[in-house]
């Protein structure tokens, strides 16, 4: 039987720019079962998933292809949530574009 959730630690991890080793490394494993991994021979183990998605910053559900509701963000609202969170200073005026009462939260 052939993994396909190799394909896709495969697919984020170059799009990281990381090398197989690199990521091995960054996760605590071997280079060998990061190949084997990503050659569909077999999968990682349960308690290696949320630093797999930690390191390729990708949540649970996109690693592993599970879909939990259609209203998911793409890439891009991505983006810009996250810089949202980063940019404390420019909050207040993304809630006043958008009309929302900073008293809400």
């Amino acid at each position: 039987m052939k993994y396909e959730l190799g394909n896709r630690i495969r697919k984020y991890r170059e799009q990281r720019g990381l090398s197989q080793k690199e990521f091995a490394s960054m996760i605590g494993v071997s280079n060998s079962r990061v190949s084997n991994w990503e050659q569909g021979l077999n999968r990682p183990d349960a308690d290696l998933v949320a630093d797999i998605c930690r390191v390729l910053d990708v949540s649970p559900s996109l690693l592993l292809d599970v879909r939990l509701s259609t209203d998911e963000l793409n890439d891009r609202e991505k983006e810009l949530i996250r810089a949202y969170r980063t940019r404390t200073d420019l909050q207040k005026a993304v809630h006043l574009l958008f009309g929302l009462d900073d008293r809400k939260k």
